[in-house]
C-alpha cells in the first residue's frame, strides 16, 4: 500500500463513528435532583419520593455513644425527655449511608467503625416519645423507635418498632440501612418534593454575629459543646461524659469521623410536661417563634414558624419547619445538615 492510500485509509477509519460497543457504556448523567431539606443534590433522584424516615437514636446512657449514621441524617432533632437526658430523632431522607463507607483512625476503634460500616447500621433505636408525632406530620414521614410507653404509644402513628438482639444491652438495636429502605417502600406512599418544601439555602452567608462556639447545658451532667471548624465549614459536636467535667469530640461510628453539621438552630419552643419523663412540644401552627441559628461561624437571630400558607391551604397537608427574618421572609441556612436543640422559651 502507497503512502497516500494509506494516509487515505486512516481518513476514513477516524471518520467512521464508532458504535455503541466499541465507544464504551453510555455516561450516565448526575443527579440534579435537591434534597429540600438540605439544599443539596442527591446521588439517586427516586430516593426523594420515599418518606422521610424519623429514628428514635439514644444520647444516654453514654455507652451508646458513638452513634451511627447520624452523619447522614439530613436533619437531627435534640430533645428533652427528663431527668436531665436528651434523646435524638434523626431524620433520613434522599441519601442513606452505604456500605461503601469507610472508617478512619486508630485502632480498635476504626476497626470497629469499619465493621459497622461494612453492614451500613444506624442507631442505637430507642423508645419513643409524644413529640414525636407532631414532628412526624411535618415531615409526612414514618418513625422508627424500639416501642414505647402504652400511653405515648397510643399517641403515636405510622410506626415501625426495631429492637435489639441482646436483651441485656440497651444499645443493641442497630437498623441495617437495607431493612430502613425496605420500611420506606413498604408504607407505599410516594411523595411528592414540595411536601418538605419551605427551607431556603444559600452558600453566601449573611451579616451576623461571631459565634465559634455553642454551650448548652441541658443539664448539670448532660453539656453539649458546638464548635466551629472553619476547614469544613460546619459545627462540630462535643459532650461532657455525664461527668461535667471531661468532654468528648463526638464522632459518627460509621465513619469514625467527627459530627460535622453546617447548621446548628436553637428553637425556643413551648414544653408540656406530662410527667418526670415524659415532655411534649408545641409545633403545630405556629406563626413565629424565636430560634437562633448558627452557621459559617455566625449567630443570627431569627423566627421559625408552620404557620398555614398556600401549600397547606390548597392540600391540607403539613410541611417541616422554616426559618424567617422578622419581616418574614425565608432566612436561608447553608446548604448541608441541620440540627435542631429545642429549648425552654424561658432558656
Amino acid at each position: 500500500m502507497t503512502r497516500k492510500l494509506l494516509l487515505l485509509f486512516l481518513v476514513l477509519v477516524l471518520a467512521i463513528p464508532l458504535s455503541p460497543a466499541l465507544a464504551g457504556p453510555p455516561q450516565t448523567p448526575p443527579s440534579t435532583a435537591v434534597n429540600p431539606l438540605t439544599g443539596l443534590p442527591v446521588n439517586d433522584a427516586a430516593s426523594l419520593s420515599l418518606p422521610p424516615a424519623l429514628v428514635s437514636i439514644s444520647n444516654f446512657p453514654v455507652s451508646a455513644r458513638p452513634q451511627a449514621g447520624l452523619s447522614y441524617a439530613p436533619i437531627v432533632y435534640e430533645l428533652y425527655i427528663g431527668e436531665g437526658m436528651t434523646r435524638y430523632l434523626a431524620i433520613f431522607y434522599g441519601d442513606y449511608p452505604s456500605q461503601a463507607t469507610t472508617a478512619s483512625g486508630s485502632q480498635p476503634a476504626a476497626k470497629q467503625a469499619a465493621q459497622d460500616a461494612a453492614q451500613a447500621t444506624i442507631g442505637p433505636i430507642r423508645s419513643g416519645r409524644v413529640s414525636y408525632e407532631k414532628i412526624r406530620k411535618l415531615y409526612n414521614g414514618f418513625l422508627v423507635m424500639a416501642s414505647a410507653y402504652k400511653s405515648v404509644a397510643q399517641s403515636l402513628s405510622q410506626y415501625t418498632n426495631f429492637f435489639g438482639s441482646d436483651g441485656s444491652s440497651v444499645n443493641s438495636a442497630l437498623i441495617p440501612v437495607e431493612r430502613l429502605e425496605e420500611i420506606a417502600k413498604s408504607t407505599g406512599k410516594q411523595l411528592d418534593t414540595t411536601a418538605l418544601s419551605g427551607m431556603a439555602f444559600d452558600k453566601l452567608a449573611p451579616s451576623g454575629k461571631n459565634a465559634q462556639v455553642l454551650w448548652l447545658p441541658f443539664s448539670f451532667k448532660n453539656q453539649v459543646f458546638w464548635r466551629y471548624d472553619s476547614e469544613s465549614g460546619a459545627y462540630h459536636r462535643y459532650q461532657d461524659n455525664a461527668d461535667a467535667r471531661t468532654y468528648t469530640e463526638i464522632t459518627d461510628r460509621l465513619t469514625g469521623e467527627p459530627l460535622a453539621f453546617e447548621n446548628v438552630v436553637v428553637l425556643f419552643a413551648e414544653h408540656e410536661r406530662i410527667s418526670s419523663t415524659i415532655f411534649d412540644l408545641n409545633l403545630s401552627y405556629i406563626d413565629r417563634a424565636p430560634a437562633l441559628l448558627f452557621r459559617d461561624g455566625q449567630v443570627y437571630n431569627i423566627f421559625w414558624t408552620t404557620a398555614n400558607g398556600d401549600y397547606e391551604k390548597e392540600t391540607g397537608h403539613l410541611r417541616p419547619i422554616r426559618f424567617v427574618d422578622a419581616q418574614g421572609k425565608p432566612f436561608p441556612l447553608k446548604p448541608g445538615q441541620t440540627w435542631i436543640e429545642t429549648v425552654t422559651p424561658a432558656s
